[in-house]
């Protein structure tokens, strides 16, 4: 099965991965998996000051700050997995992604960094959802 995980760094990620974790009988390591994390883009008045070598290597350093850790976790539990980055808006980046990747299933956390923007699921928790075609696993 093609499982995708949508991380941020954010503590509901470190949930979301010590669940998955937990729960072998569930998703254990005989599964294919990429995590993908979301890097939002620099504004482009500010974007048009930089080079565009600038912007990627800000983009990889971000990235880089939350995928190492998730690559770490992964390696100790046996898994295959793949890390990813997309520069965009969280939900629309991981919606796209999930659809255009084929994966069977998306496993995310409820919140992320920006927790204050839903009162029961986060905003882009309730957008993936809801543009997502395919199962979402939420670990809150």
């Amino acid at each position: 099965m093609k499982i995708l995980l949508a991380v941020d760094g954010s503590d509901y990620t470190k949930r979301m991965l010590a669940y998955l974790a937990a729960h072998t009988e569930l998703l254990g390591p005989s599964h294919e998996y990429t995590a993908i994390t979301v890097v939002p883009p620099v504004p482009g008045r500010a974007a048009s000051f930089l080079s565009q070598e600038s912007l990627r290597t800000y983009y990889d350093e971000q990235a880089t700050q939350v995928l190492t850790p998730v690559k770490a976790f992964a390696a100790q539990q046996g898994w295959n997995l793949d890390a990813r980055h997309v520069v965009g808006h969280a939900a629309d980046a991981i919606s796209e992604f999930a659809q255009n990747g084929k994966f069977d299933l998306l496993v995310m956390g409820t919140h992320g960094h920006s927790a204050l923007g839903g009162v029961v699921l986060g905003s882009v928790t309730q957008r993936v959802i809801a543009q997502s075609g395919l199962p979402v696993l939420l670990v809150r």
